[in-house]
């Protein structure tokens, strides 16, 4: 019994310890934000400041195209989750539900293009862009993005329908429901916990992506927030810190509020997406 206890406290401690190098970035990145400017210049680190300040976030919320870019960045993601979400979710019921020729080839296809490294799909994509004028455009970037956010979201989706009984929509249809009214109050109802999960997944990867937008976006005032963040690492000597944390927070804060908004889903509709594949 002694050496199960240790063996749990063991793995609690690496737990810890995991936890809280992951989350000290996240942390000095707050604190520094609230500091003063001789705090953060100084030799002597500082946990805490002790006189806070928001004149960071004067500065970076100042700082030009900030507030177009945020809306680039709006505008991108939120087509992006909803074209990725409504396109997943029918590929998903084809897939789990149908048999159709092809039907294999098209799930090993799903998997390979994840397995695809996204830099060595910069020129090929630039390329095909380019030839259809998407380049610098908010348009070209949301194509990039559904490339692939849509192949993980089909795949997700599909683990979780398949752990749906057709039992429920039988007898939803034996009660006199159609085809469609069972899918819509059968079907739909349940597997919204994934959707909400998975939706998770392609708004985190769409909001935080940069080597694509910095590439296809040249115009300032179609970048995005990541891009813009990007321009506080100037070449000058003297590299304001505070704004660059400012800026970092707040870049960070919609991912929050958006994992805020649908955290009582995500832990359901991740396990139950995760019982048949």
């Amino acid at each position: 019994m002694s050496s199960r206890v240790l063996r749990r406290g063991g793995w609690n401690t690496v737990g810890i310890v995991l936890f809280a190098v992951m989350v000290f970035p996240v942390f000095w990145m707050i604190s520094t934000a609230f500091k003063p400017d001789d705090q953060i210049n100084s030799l002597t680190p500082t946990w805490f400041s002790t006189s806070p300040t928001l004149h960071h976030f004067a500065d970076a919320i100042h700082t030009p195209f900030f507030w177009t870019d945020v809306k680039n960045s709006v505008i991108i993601v939120l087509i992006t989750v909803a074209i990725a979400m409504t396109l997943a979710f029918l590929a998903a019921v084809a897939l789990a539900k149908y048999r159709f020729t092809g039907r294999k080839l098209f799930i090993v296809l799903m998997i390979g293009i994840q397995m695809l490294p996204g830099a060595g799909l910069i020129i090929p994509l630039y390329v095909v862009l380019a030839r259809y004028h998407q380049v610098d455009k908010l348009s070209g970037v949301i194509l990039t993005y559904l490339t692939f956010a849509l192949p993980f979201s089909v795949w997700t989706l599909r683990g979780f329908i398949i752990g749906i009984p057709k039992e429920l929509e039988e007898a939803a249809m034996v009660d006199g429901s159609t085809r469609l009214g069972a899918f819509v109050r059968i079907l739909l109802p349940l597997v919204a916990p994934g959707l909400v999960a998975t939706s998770v997944f392609a708004f985190i990867t769409s909001w935080n992506e940069y080597i694509f937008a910095r590439i296809l976006l040249n115009d300032q005032g179609k970048q995005t927030v990541t891009v813009w963040l990007s321009y506080f690492l100037g070449t000058s000597r003297h590299q304001d810190w505070g704004a660059l944390m400012a800026g970092s927070t707040l870049t960070a804060i919609p991912v929050v509020i958006f994992f805020l908004l649908v955290q009582r889903r995500i832990m359901f509709g991740l396990t139950a997406g995760a019982v048949k594949g």
